[in-house]
């Protein structure tokens, strides 16, 4: 069995969880074993399921680390064909790792969606080596809310010294490059 890695990556409501969602449901349809995963930091919607922002959901085990992924991965009865993670710039960067031993050593087809920036427009924890590394990367784009053109970046609308803010619309607007303000925040 060939293993991959596929990233899909985007700034805020451009459809990262949805793309991931309908990868995993298409490889569900083709009777191949999923098992998907979050980080625990992200309990936003639901502290089970990975959600989108209006409110699709599929059930996950959330994890702490990347390495708990892995450690999970060989508990599992079935040895997944297929392991989604969502939230991957919250994993620190064994989830590079991890990645590619799924993907190398057990032939696994691994699905991965996260932030490729943060507020302030830099990369995003380990999101780009992740697409450094991959077969495949999706560059999702959002809608921006000043002007309806293609958004890349996450407007923070509140003010917080903290690097990571967990949130969604009442914390952050999809902007594109004109009406990005670099993430400042209001």
């Amino acid at each position: 069995m060939k293993g991959s890695i596929e990233v899909i990556a985007g700034c805020m409501f451009s459809g990262k969880t949805e793309e991931l969602i309908r990868r995993l449901r298409r490889a569900t349809i083709a009777r191949k074993s999923v098992l998907v995963f979050k980080p625990k930091v992200d309990d936003r919607y639901s502290a089970l399921d990975i959600t989108t922002h209006d409110g699709r959901s599929l059930t996950s085990i959330p994890v702490t680390c990347a390495k708990d992924i892995f450690r999970a991965y060989y508990l599992h009865p079935d040895a997944p064909d297929v392991v989604g993670i969502d939230e991957a710039q919250f994993f620190g960067d064994d989830l590079v790792d991890v990645a590619r031993r799924l993907a190398s050593q057990q032939g696994v087809r691994t699905l991965i969606a996260g932030l490729d920036m943060t507020s302030d427009g830099t990369p995003f924890g380990c999101m780009p080596q992740l697409m450094a590394i991959a077969d495949e990367v999706t560059k999702l784009h959002a809608v921006c809310t000043e002007c309806g053109e293609p958004a890349m970046f996450s407007q923070r609308l509140v003010t917080s010294q903290e690097i990571v803010l967990v949130g969604g619309q009442e914390s952050y607007a999809a902007r594109c490059r004109i009406h990005w303000g670099g993430g400042h925040g209001a």
